[in-house]
């Protein structure tokens, strides 16, 4: 976080960027589909908790930005199919070094949360 921000646009950039990167379902469904191209379904199962409609709204948005591809697929069933672009790889160093992060502190951040909750608590008595 050394980097500066030179101008508004840049940071106004960057925080769209952010806002979808961060959606609840995103890192988790490219994490997902690094593993290779699954319908639709499989994600839904894989993702467990998601709903039909916040799963189509993260494909949509990932879709959008280049990160997956929409695949429809031929044959006597039809179905979609979605893949990660070679951008969308691009995220995997990064989202690779968040998910060792958020391992090596979890316990740090849940005893931080718990103390926290601890002392609202008390201070509501």
């Amino acid at each position: 976080m050394k980097k500066k921000i030179e101008n508004i646009h840049d940071c106004l950039k960057s925080r769209i960027v952010l806002d979808q990167l961060t959606d609840k379902w995103t890192m988790l469904a490219l994490g997902v589909l690094n593993n290779g191209p699954v319908r639709f379904n499989q994600l839904k199962r894989a993702l467990s908790g998601v709903s039909q409609k916040s799963l189509t709204q993260c494909l949509r948005k990932l879709e959008r930005s280049g990160l997956i591809q929409r695949t429809v697929l031929d044959g006597s069933v039809l179905g979609v199919e979605y893949s990660i672009t070679d951008l969308g790889e691009s995220l995997s160093e990064p989202f690779d070094a968040v998910f060792a992060w958020i391992s090596k502190n979890a316990a740090k951040i849940e005893k931080s949360e718990t103390k926290f909750d601890e002392v609202r608590a008390k201070k509501k008595k």
